[in-house]
């Protein structure tokens, strides 16, 4: 039997709040015993942290989930295999998701956990199988694809933008892709498909938008917000969608930016409709569905996951100022175990 009392956990906790750029000296390590469990607790060990963008928001204020505070552990998506247990629900071995903050052991109400299993590699469950690669299917189904449309993507290169475009890909649409730079650009058309990528770097971003796109855009599919939003509105074709899923621009800053120019004026005159949402939003019988369907097209070869993986509890501070900064390509994780 497992003797709990002799597991050290190292956690990362918010040392203080960024008052601009997200920096390392944010955060501080800490190390402690783990403690005993209550009823109905659960305790996890952790084996991947999902680093995603939303983590920096959570510094900034409420969103769905409370503020990440200084002095608290840090949160993060997370999957963990439980090692211990006071509830009967769950049982030794059982592998759970939620989140499990930035730890190599969590404690936590049973209520709080997410019993699941593993239909492919522990790493693809946290991609494409996961939340970004469901955030893709859902946003893209909202949209209400149709054959022939153009699909822009901001973002394109990340957890949730490359998927989206092979999905867009599968549906028979005309795939464009924002990122930030050339190799990127090389890398979304030559290994995953894309028709056409932009580099919003580069000083003529919306001559090439329009080149790109002379038909202009049915979709936008938004992850970024800020000045891309706000060009890409002037794009748009009558009776558009826009479906957003996350506003990285804003996030790692002191505060956020002005709204962008166009709004509302723009999306009454092309009648545009807006749609945000986020990936908690759909029932349990919709992510089966969705989670079935993706693996289906990674083992037909028509989704080829993208996962940029880092090593090790110290590392993921790294992890998501480098993500922020734009340096990964696809879905990062830092594997704990």
């Amino acid at each position: 039997m497992l003797d709990i009392s002799s597991l050290t956990n190292k956690q990362i906790y918010l040392k203080s709040s960024p008052k601009d750029k997200l920096l390392e000296d944010n955060f501080e390590f800490k190390s402690s015993k783990v403690e005993n469990l209550d009823n109905n607790q659960v305790l996890v060990e952790v084996i991947y942290i999902s680093i995603d963008a939303a983590n920096r928001a959570w510094m900034q204020g409420r969103t769905y989930r409370s503020q990440i505070l200084p002095g608290d552990v840090m949160g993060g998506y997370a999957l963990g295999i439980v090692i211990a247990t006071n509830n009967s629900d769950f049982n030794i071995g059982d592998y759970v998701e939620g989140d499990l903050g930035w730890q190599n052991y969590a404690i936590r109400d049973a209520k709080e956990l997410i019993k699941t299993s593993i239909k492919s590699s522990e790493n693809l469950h946290m991609s494409v199988l996961g939340i970004t690669g469901k955030t893709a299917y859902f946003g893209l189904n909202l949209a209400d694809l149709k054959k022939g449309e153009t699909v822009l993507i901001s973002a394109a290169a990340g957890a949730v933008g490359n998927v989206a475009g092979q999905i867009a890909k599968i549906k028979g649409c005309k795939v464009i892709g924002i990122t930030s730079s050339d190799e990127k650009a090389v890398w979304l058309k030559d290994t995953l498909g894309f028709d056409g990528v932009v580099n919003y770097k580069n000083n003529n971003f919306v001559k090439d938008l329009r080149s790109l796109c002379p038909e202009k855009v049915d979709v936008y599919f938004d992850n970024v917000g800020g000045t891309i939003f706000e060009s890409v509105l002037f794009a748009m074709n009558n009776f558009g969608r826009i479906i957003c899923c996350g506003a990285v621009s804003q996030y790692d800053q002191a505060a956020p930016q002005n709204g962008p120019r166009g709004v509302p004026g723009l999306i009454v005159t092309k009648r545009l409709t807006l749609k945000g949402f986020i990936v908690m939003d759909f029932n349990k019988k919709e992510q089966e569905e969705a989670e079935k369907n993706l693996l289906n097209w990674i083992n037909e070869k028509k989704i080829i996951p993208a996962e940029d993986i880092m090593n090790g509890l110290e590392s993921t501070p790294r992890a998501l100022i480098g993500l922020l900064n734009g340096d990964n390509k696809g879905k990062r994780l830092v594997k704990i175990k």
